[in-house]
């Protein structure tokens, strides 16, 4: 009988983790106001040094500053529902404009790193765990602990210095040639020379990931084959494949799932070095320019982001629990 992941159950268990996730911005939200009415002076930095107290007071009306405190949270949360930022300070443009044009660039390298992590992460995790004391299997764990140790810039340098300047075989920065894909949304992934821009930041991106996801895999594999169900398997006849695939594989997904998303994550909200070293035309990019010029309201705007993300991601891996481990449909 087909199992049925959506179920009155489910829907209950969506409704509860979203609203378990309303005080987590509401509080991120606080915090982002909070940093958007109180670090610097916008009214200073938008008019400039040379403004009369009549435009000061003009302006400051306009923003609302001269409102009380919650009048002013509850405006900034109101407008941040609508997807309304104000206006960056550096670039006088829209904030949601900004991001609108910056946010498909990171998002295509942060899925594309975590999918070069799990594609290339899992089989090595899973080769090393069935033959640990092979040549090749010493090799990956190699290969494992410099992906681990090495810094993300230093690894992108090393990789723009051997592929781009010495063999001159792949470009060293800028997303290449993009197309517009259903209105605001880029892609660069319709062309070979856009492919060609995304393989080095990506691999940057992704080692670290990649090397967490085979060791994590390789331990759960270990302890999974010395269970009892895999011995009583081995006692049936199955074959190899059908027990380290059809069964140990299967069981070590529940915590590799975890360390995906909240990877995920962390690469969507700290990508900021990768697209710093490559030139990444991405929200991380953004962030170190705003950061430098005291931008606030694109600082705010990134911070309610990224906690969305991570608020989005954890609704997602619950999820997955339940679609990987019958165990927890059972229990609830």
């Amino acid at each position: 009988m087909p199992i049925r992941l959506i179920s009155p159950g489910m829907f209950a268990f969506i409704g509860s983790r979203l609203l378990q996730a309303i005080p987590v911005l509401l509080v991120v939200g606080f915090i982002a106001f909070a940093l958007f009415a109180y670090v610097g002076d916008p009214v200073s930095i938008l008019l400039g040094q040379d403004h009369t107290e009549a435009q000061r007071l003009e302006l400051v009306h306009q923003l609302g500053l001269d409102q009380p405190f919650l009048m002013q949270y509850g405006r900034f949360l109101w407008a941040a529902l609508h997807g309304n930022f104000g206006i960056s300070y550096r670039l006088a443009q829209p904030v949601s404009t900004l991001i609108a044009e910056r946010l498909p660039a990171t998002l295509e390298l942060a899925v594309t790193a975590s999918v070069l992590a799990f594609a290339v992460g899992v089989p090595m995790g899973v080769y090393t765990g069935i033959h640990r004391n092979s040549t090749l299997s010493r090799l990956f764990m190699t290969v494992s602990l410099v992906g681990v140790s090495l810094p993300t810039f230093l690894l992108g340098i090393l990789l723009i210095l051997v592929f781009s300047v010495w063999l001159n075989w792949l470009p060293s920065f800028g997303r290449g040639p993009v197309v517009h894909v259903g209105g605001w949304w880029t892609t660069g992934l319709t062309s070979w020379a856009g492919i060609r821009c995304l393989i080095l930041p990506s691999i940057t991106l992704g080692l670290f990931q990649m090397t967490l996801i085979m060791r994590l895999v390789r331990a759960e594999m270990l302890e999974v084959l010395r269970t009892d169900y895999i011995r009583f398997a081995r006692a049936r006849g199955l074959t190899n494949r059908s027990i380290h695939f059809s069964h140990a594989l299967k069981n070590t997904l529940v915590p590799v799932i975890t360390i995906i998303g909240l990877q995920f994550g962390g690469i969507v909200a700290f990508s900021l070095v990768t697209e710093t070293v490559f030139q990444w035309p991405g929200m991380g990019l953004l962030l170190v320019q705003s950061v430098t010029s005291a931008d606030i309201p694109v600082l705010s705007a990134y911070l309610l982001l990224i906690a969305l993300v991570f608020v989005s991601i954890n609704l997602a891996v619950d999820l997955l629990y339940y679609a990987v481990d019958p165990r927890l449909r059972v229990r609830r």
